[in-house]
């Protein structure tokens, strides 16, 4: 079993807006993920929630230029979670998958992200998927439906089903994003009108705790918002956990700097060791 580490990622890796900076300025995309994971640790797969079970060609590819050490979050294709809401889906999560079969080695917490009308009466389906889960392939749920967050009997249900079953609780942190009405800055918006406004619990339920953080355009209520993580963090590790941080921001084009930055407060607590440099920073200061 490897040591306890900290994943430190972002949203997605194909991202334009990185370039000349975590990306080079110029050329293709097709070295991206490479460049990316030379410095961040595992990524929130959003693909295969928009776009289904990937391709064998696609699978390759990142199996390709991914490093042994990466590990992709992916997410369950939204067809079976928001769609079929978990129902009749045992084919489809198993050519899910199997279609993944070339990166099992690399996978960190696949999540079942929950819609948020879909509450306790689907406990039953949701327990019915964990132990239909492939072994030895880490899970996390992301509920939405208010009642698990009343602290009742929803919410205790939801949490011994995860216990029982190692299974973790993804823990989305919308507070820095909401800490601001969406006229204070421009680009808050959109962001405030996607993500869910919830309450935070945090709680591990399994071995791999899994923190969604989304940011805020200003850095100073980001500080603010991620000072409670930093002792989380490093207790998990210290337990001998191995935490996900997923860093985002309202458009992501400064979840990379926004990650770096959260990093280097972690690792002023505990010994990790260092991001490299992003690619496009690197050539720049050639020049």
């Amino acid at each position: 079993m490897s040591p306890p580490r900290l994943h430190l990622g972002l949203p997605m890796w194909a991202n334009p807006d990185w370039r000349g900076g975590l990306y080079p300025p110029h050329g293709g995309s097709d070295d991206w993920l490479g460049d990316y994971a030379r410095v961040f640790s595992t990524v929130e797969g959003n693909t295969t929630f928009y776009s289904g079970t990937p391709r064998e060609s696609t699978v390759a590819a990142w199996a390709r230029q991914a490093p042994p050490s990466f590990r992709f979050c992916f997410k369950l294709p939204a067809s079976l979670t928001h769609e079929k809401r978990l129902e009749g889906i045992e084919a489809d999560l198993d050519a899910f998958f199997a279609a993944l079969s070339p990166l099992h080695d690399r996978l960190g917490p696949t999540m079942v992200q929950l819609p948020r009308d879909v509450g306790p009466e689907a406990l039953p389906r949701l327990e019915a998927l964990l132990k239909r889960w492939p072994a030895g392939l880490p899970c996390a749920v992301e509920v939405r439906h208010r009642e698990f967050f009343h602290k009742g009997e929803a919410e205790t249900a939801l949490n011994r089903l995860l216990i029982t079953q190692g299974v973790d609780r993804v823990m989305l942190d919308v507070r820095p994003l909401f800490a601001t009405p969406p006229e204070a800055r421009a680009g808050l918006a959109r962001a405030q009108a996607e993500k869910p406004r919830l309450p935070l619990h945090v709680l591990s339920t399994g071995d791999f705790p899994l923190v969604r953080f989304i940011g805020h355009l200003e850095d100073a209520v980001n500080e603010h918002a991620f000072t409670p993580w930093v002792e989380r963090l490093c207790l998990w590790i210290k337990q001998g956990k191995s935490p996900f941080l997923l860093v985002h921001t309202p458009d992501n084009r400064q979840a990379p700097e926004l990650a770096r930055r959260l990093y280097a407060r972690i690792t002023e607590r505990v010994a990790l060791p260092p991001l490299k440099a992003f690619v496009g920073e690197a050539q720049a200061s050639l020049f």
